[in-house]
């Protein structure tokens, strides 16, 4: 395994890198308060620093860049990707900036490799340009969508056109004033064999029958402009040609979607991670407690150590993971992308515990960013699956390893 960075992407690093210094970095605290200082309706609107910083990031040539193999991206592999999501992990909007901030990321990635002409041209072709948001709605209220076998909501062929019936749940994203489409999964055919049961549709957002009842909170934030909403579906009629792919199609394009989506996340809980880490040493340098520098505690020197060691850690594996996808695809490297989508969050976690322990009771407040750090990283054992299941995946396919051939 080779991780050495290619000319292409040490250069997209020194731009990136750049590009925070000038741009993302100074404009952060005010980022931060105008979002506490905005209330009612108007917290679900664009924030001006951010639209004003994407004709910038354009202009740099860093737009896009999450898009493998294809003509409308960087055509960037996602071990080449890999370095530039961490960077962008390091403050929480910047994915914005350079139009690659989840959910959009992963639904451009499937409109792009499965849908029509058409629906492209509609949906597509916006997104790539910034103009429009999304969002993705698979998780339900009534059932343990974790195994997304479970999933009830219904998309039923009636002449020419769908109708959708159901509630979905966190579906990250549709909070944004400008969210203009959904991405919609569900049961088509329960009668057909378990896998084949589901599909994936279009829904714009304005289709009567679309139904926002409220932004769910993660730990009391609300993540606004983003938003995580609980959505009612009731007889939503839509053209036949939203489907992606065809019927039965679903659980296919939920594991082309979620596989880049797993290890982006990961990705970003490295950024994040380096940067709460920079914040606890600069921390404990800068206080003193009985007589000398927190720093000199020794304790917090293994601290400190215990916390390099995960991040780099969690990056070697996802570099690996990456690697893998990237050469065998991603069926290949389900392993692989089930433990980084363990090891990443619990590394992640650990770092920022440790950190809101440095900073003491400032740690609990929302001075140095912690708490919504903590919030979000507590969630991400248990976004695009659980713990459970991905530690089961790869339990069972160790055990594979050692069990007798089949005659």
């Amino acid at each position: 395994m080779q991780f050495e960075h290619t000319e292409k992407v040490k250069t997209l690093i020194a731009r990136l890198e750049a590009f925070f210094e000038e741009h993302i970095y100074p404009n952060e605290q005010a980022v931060s308060e105008f979002v506490r200082g905005r209330e009612g309706k108007a917290r679900w609107e664009p924030i001006p620093i951010v639209e004003s910083l994407k004709p910038k990031a354009r202009a740099a040539g860093l737009w896009n860049m999450f898009l493998p193999h294809s003509d409308s991206g960087a055509g960037l592999t996602n071990l080449e990707y890999s370095p530039l999501c961490e960077i962008m992990g390091r403050v929480g909007w910047s994915g914005e900036v350079f139009n690659c901030s989840a959910p959009d990321t992963g639904n451009m990635e499937i409109l792009d490799r499965f849908a029509s002409a058409a629906n492209k041209e509609r949906w597509l072709k916006p997104l790539l340009n910034g103009e429009i948001r999304s969002a993705f709605c698979m998780t339900e209220p009534a059932v343990a969508s974790s195994d997304a076998t479970n999933i009830s909501t219904r998309i039923e062929r009636d002449g020419d056109s769908y109708v959708i019936n159901g509630r979905k749940w966190w579906s990250s994203g549709a909070g944004d004033t400008r969210c203009e489409i959904l991405v919609v999964m569900g049961k088509s055919n329960p009668d057909a064999p378990k896998h084949q049961q589901q599909s994936q549709i279009l829904v714009p957002m304005k289709t009567p029958g679309v139904k926002v009842l409220r932004q769910l909170p993660v730990f009391g934030f609300d993540d606004a402009p983003h938003g995580h909403s609980e959505i009612v579906f009731e007889n939503v009629r839509v053209p036949a040609d939203n489907i992606l792919l065809g019927e039965g199609r679903g659980f296919e394009i939920a594991q082309a979607r979620l596989g880049p989506g797993r290890i982006h996340h990961c990705m970003r809980n490295i950024g994040v991670a380096e940067r709460v880490l920079e914040k606890t040493c600069k921390r404990l340098l800068s206080r003193v407690a009985f007589g000398k520098p927190i720093a000199d505690q020794s304790i917090w020197l293994e601290r400190i150590a215990n916390c390099r060691v995960q991040i780099d850690q969690a990056r070697l594996l996802v570099l690996n993971a990456a690697d893998k996808m990237d050469r065998l695809g991603n069926k290949a490297a389900r392993r692989e992308i089930a433990m980084i989508k363990v090891a990443a969050p619990a590394m992640l976690n650990f770092v920022v515990d440790w950190a809101i322990q440095a900073h003491g009771a400032a740690g609990v407040t929302t001075d140095f960013g912690l708490g919504h750090v903590a919030a979000s990283a507590r969630t991400m054992r248990i976004v695009d699956g659980p713990d459970e299941v991905h530690r089961n995946q790869i339990g069972k396919m160790e055990l594979e390893k050692y069990k007798p051939a089949k005659q």
